[in-house]
């Protein structure tokens, strides 16, 4: 598989420190190369999934300091696999989605690539969620709040599939429907607060990412 993407993209491998250990992810080289205008013109999609975004490593960081032991995590909007490697390696048993298939490939090969881990991979749309997901002990997702329609979508994902006494939590640096996001889940029901602001720095880039933590 991993060939296979090589063949296919201009690809780089990022060296990361997650808590301590060495990861090294393969992605392609440049998101912009991956824009198609007729998938923009059919559904406003842009390949978010192929950058390594902050919220992505300051989630992971966190993820880095749990025990699995086994327990089911759904990653919503998984990328090039940070989260879901992490996750892994952690000890859960993950399923990884994302709208883009490429990225599933992608999270497939990092997760082996990164000790050997198996993650199952799902193509989901979450205008259209599979009623066959299940329900998960876990729930995470990074910086997925980028439209406004995202807020009851990824809050509605949240609601269909977080078990009774599970956690989900959401990494987010202030996008513009966060504050809507944190209103629809507590119109469901759902307990939403911020578990953390956490500073990422590096180079020129400064964000302040929210760590929301959403539960039943």
């Amino acid at each position: 598989m991993r060939d296979g993407l090589e063949r296919r993209f201009r690809t780089v491998r990022s060296d990361l420190t997650v808590e301590g250990t060495p990861y090294t992810l393969l992605h392609p080289a440049s998101a912009d190369e991956l824009i198609s205008e007729d998938d923009f013109v059919r559904d406003e999609r842009l390949p978010y999934w192929a950058d390594l975004w902050p919220s992505a490593r300051i989630l992971a960081a966190h993820v880095a300091t749990l025990d699995g032991r086994g327990e089911p995590l759904l990653e919503l909007g998984c990328g090039m696999g940070l989260v879901s490697t992490i996750a892994a390696r952690r000890g859960f048993a993950v399923t990884a989605t994302d709208y883009y298939e490429d990225a599933l490939a992608f999270t497939a090969v990092n997760a082996w690539a990164n000790g050997g881990c198996h993650v199952a991979t799902r193509h989901v749309d979450w205008r259209a969620l599979p009623t066959d997901l299940g329900r998960f002990r876990w729930v995470v997702a990074s910086d997925v709040l980028y439209e406004p329609a995202h807020a009851e979508l990824v809050a509605a994902a949240i609601d269909r599939t977080l078990a009774s006494g599970g956690r989900a939590l959401v990494a987010d640096p202030g996008r513009i429907a966060a504050p809507a996001f944190v209103e629809e889940c507590r119109r469901r029901g759902l307990t939403a607060s911020t578990l953390a602001r956490l500073p990422f720095v590096e180079g020129k880039i400064t964000q302040t990412i929210d760590l929301y933590e959403i539960r039943p």
